[in-house]
């Protein structure tokens, strides 16, 4: 290891105080940093946040089982899923060694450990975060023009693919989502992916007066009206060559619907007060939370119009439809304002995450910005908790999102057997043939359910 690289950090949980001693010194060409037990062993974790963690299951106060370890390992995983954890076990312990495997540990050894086994375990451990960490460096850079827009959801990851494909041509885009769904974040997205040379521009067709919009989005002449004292741009010439967004479009007055239908059939406009043309090269994108459909019905929207800029149209999800989003944000603002006021983030309890993912979010994720931005100022201490937020945190006995995936497995292959035999009038052959297992692991299956 150059001595221009900080060692690499790693956190050695050990109750017999003299075998941590010894795994120290065996492991001191590392940064290594020790706990005796579950709670000093999280403070350790949240404030060294170590690649690699070497641990002993038998923890006190359950030294004689694994209870206790087994706890710890689910809670580091769940703080930090990339994290390498070595489980140091008994001779004859390797059932609990294959479970904290199964349970997401990255390798196990048996006590007495040989300590040159154990440096290249943990450095090969090292380098498997390492080399994560730098993969998913390289997915984010990649990522790109959306990735300022972060989503597990798999509608909201259709769009970003969608928008991907789009952003290359010259077609307009229409957004159609609720208030504070990311609409901006989008069209940037899409302005950035495409890779014009102009500037991305908004403006939000519903914040200023009718009788100045027009002026705002063409510009005008000097003297084409009182207190025009210089000819000025208007928005749509400021984004030539770039990307005009047209928000809440919705709200645009009937008369300059005509005027931006003729600029987008032209491709050229007039300031107020010119009688000269002037070409604009612009990807325009409008986006808005009303039903432009049941406008257009309403006869406060051109048809015409509609069909002009819905060339590409892409339905944003709200953020209570979007599976785990918000607690996935929710953790990104912390981190982003702890970054810009140079502090440590803190963590969401339990039940502030629970309140999280049962709240109905009106205000999507403009709500969810603000209430996190609230929280991190009025939290006592390094945890926030569903109080800060203003939340109701629930009953923690109702049932919420499953998390427990040997449970989720189970019940999905009891339906899945159940339907394929009902299907199948009991037909075992043609059960296992529809499940696309053999009839052995049919049999097993059902006998491991206990379907009869």
């Amino acid at each position: 290891m150059s001595s221009d690289v900080r060692p690499a950090s790693l956190l050695i949980i050990e109750d017999d105080l003299a075998l941590q001693k010894q795994l120290k010194w065996s492991l001191d060409r590392f940064e290594a940093h020790t706990a005796s037990d579950a709670a000093s062993a999280l403070l350790q974790f949240r404030k060294v946040q170590p690649g690699v963690v070497t641990m002993d299951l038998g923890l006190p106060p359950d030294q004689d089982g694994v209870t206790e370890g087994f706890k710890l390992l689910e809670r580091l995983l769940e703080l930090d899923p990339y994290v390498k954890v070595i489980v140091l076990t008994g001779q004859n312990d390797q059932t609990n060694a294959l479970r904290a495997v199964r349970l997401g540990a990255y390798d196990f050894l048996a006590k007495p450990v040989d300590p040159d086994v154990l440096s290249l375990t943990v450095e090969r451990a090292l380098r498997m975060r390492e080399l994560q960490d730098e993969n998913r460096r390289l997915s984010a850079e990649q990522a790109g023009a959306l990735g300022g827009l972060l989503t597990r959801d798999d509608a909201m990851l259709r769009i970003c693919r969608t928008i991907e494909k789009v952003a290359r041509s010259d077609a307009t885009v229409l957004l159609l989502g609720e208030s504070g769904t990311g609409k901006e974040v989008l069209a940037q997205g899409l302005h950035e992916a495409a890779g014009r040379k102009g500037r991305f521009v908004a403006i939000n067709c519903a914040a200023i007066p009718e009788n100045l919009l027009e002026s705002e989005l063409f510009g005008y002449e000097k003297g084409a009206f009182t207190g025009a004292a210089k000819a000025t741009p208007g928005k749509i010439e400021v984004a030539h060559g770039g990307t005009l967004m047209l928000d809440e479009i919705g709200d645009l007055p009937m008369s300059l619907q005509a005027k931006l239908l003729r600029f987008l059939q032209e491709r050229s406009i007039e300031r107020l007060g010119a009688r000269q043309e002037i070409a604009v090269d612009v990807r325009v994108v409008g986006a808005t939370h009303q039903n432009l459909k049941q406008l257009i019905a309403d006869g406060r929207f051109r048809e015409d119009l509609y069909y002009r800029l819905a060339e590409i149209v892409v339905e944003i999800p709200p953020l209570r439809q979007r599976h785990g989003d918000a607690v996935l944000l929710a953790h990104a603002f912390l981190k982003r304002m702890a970054a810009d006021q140079r502090r440590r983030a803190p963590t969401l309890s339990d039940d502030a995450i629970r309140a999280l993912e049962r709240h109905s979010w009106p205000g999507n994720v403009r709500e969810l910005q603000n209430l996190i931005k609230r929280a991190s100022i009025m939290a006592d201490g390094d945890r926030i908790v569903a109080a800060d937020l203003g939340l109701d945190p629930g009953n923690p006995e109702e049932p919420g999102i499953e998390l427990d995936l040997r449970t989720v497995r189970e019940r999905a292959e009891r339906q899945a057997v159940v339907a394929a035999l009902a299907r199948c009038d009991g037909n075992i052959a043609r059960a296992s043939e529809l499940l696309g297992v053999s009839r052995p692991t049919l049999y097993d299956l059902m006998a491991r359910l206990q379907i009869k």
